[in-house]
């Protein structure tokens, strides 16, 4: 299995002109990412066309993703595009992509990163302490459940139920306007790139609601053997970006984590080559404190990145954090 990143800037391979094909679901969200992507490619003298997909993801409504197989059931069909050829690259929420890629596959690039934080969204509340008693509040992670449960109790809220919330994010939008819920958290970026920032009552500073590794950040995928691809993403990069999720990723990866797994790792920049990485771990079934670490190093490349998380995660094992043990259902392709 591979996991590291792969090199920003192949050398010697400066490539304009090629015809390119993104993968993508057909979400409006995901259709504005491969837009978006697409514009930029095209600028640079690429012609590009869309192959929009429907994933398992997309397709399994009923459960929540831990149950059925976690994030990896949105980029499966994408990767067997980009494998039978139908596909150049897919572009994905970094946030959905596994840690570990299938091997034949890289991340070939990490762009400039939305806002990562969530974003508290309701009709009625401002916030979580405006809730009506026996309110519901929507939510597809399981790390926001347990850092939602952490601040409810906080509040002295024990009325409040926190339920899972599927589909897209219009579908989402609906069932709350439907009156499904008094409250759901989303991630802000998503609500900014479809111009929907009016719906968001709150955002949560990562104090208060640290984010998923990767959030807000688009990553793209390739074929492993596809220099030219590499090459042609190359000026599309954010190098700051791809070593503040690089560090997130390897936090969640060291403890095995997935969408089943309620674990928030987060990276800023506290100067130009320090990175601060703060992380968290909790409990799905059980109310007790979560376990959180951090750490800071100088960082310049991917491998010095990688081994910031890995501290970071070793951290919270040693302060009683539990590496996940990979269950049938999160093992399916």
């Amino acid at each position: 299995m591979s996991h590291a990143a792969a090199s920003p800037a192949p050398a010697g391979l400066h490539l304009t002109g090629l015809h390119l094909t993104i993968a993508t679901r057909e979400s409006r969200l995901a259709l504005w990412q491969a837009e978006h992507v697409k514009a930029l490619l095209e600028s640079l003298g690429h012609t590009v066309t869309l192959l929009g997909m429907t994933t398992r993801g997309d397709q399994i409504l009923d459960r929540t993703l831990s149950k059925v197989g976690g994030k990896g059931l949105f980029v499966k069909e994408l990767e067997t595009a980009l494998e039978e050829g139908r596909a150049d690259l897919a572009v994905h929420s970094l946030k959905d992509v596994p840690m570990e890629l299938p091997a034949g596959f890289a991340l070939a690039c990490v762009m400039d990163r939305e806002d990562p934080r969530d974003a508290w969204v309701s009709p009625h509340c401002a916030g979580l302490a405006d809730l009506p008693p026996g309110a519901v509040v929507g939510t597809s992670s399981l790390r926001r459940l347990v850092l939602l449960r952490e601040a409810l109790a906080a509040l002295g809220r024990s009325d409040v139920r926190i339920e899972p919330l599927r589909g897209n994010l219009d579908t989402r939008l609906r069932k709350l306007d439907e009156g499904q819920y008094q409250a759901i958290v989303l991630a802000a970026a998503g609500l900014k790139r479809l111009g929907l920032g009016e719906r968001i009552r709150q955002i949560f500073e990562p104090t208060a609601m640290l984010p998923a590794a990767g959030q807000g950040a688009l990553g793209i995928e390739i074929c492993s053997h596809r220099d030219d691809v590499r090459a042609a993403l190359a000026p599309l990069a954010h190098w700051p970006t791809w070593l503040s999720v690089a560090a997130e990723r390897a936090v969640s990866r060291a403890l095995g984590g997935s969408c089943s797994m309620p674990l928030a790792a987060f990276s800023r920049w506290e100067s130009d080559q320090t990175l601060h990485i703060d992380a968290a771990w909790g409990e799905e079934l059980r109310a007790v404190p979560l376990i959180r670490a951090n750490a800071q190093a100088s960082v310049n490349t991917l491998a010095e990145a990688e081994a910031l998380g890995q501290r970071v995660a070793a951290a919270l094992c040693a302060a009683g954090a539990q590496v996940a043990v990979p269950t049938p259902a999160a093992s399916q392709p």
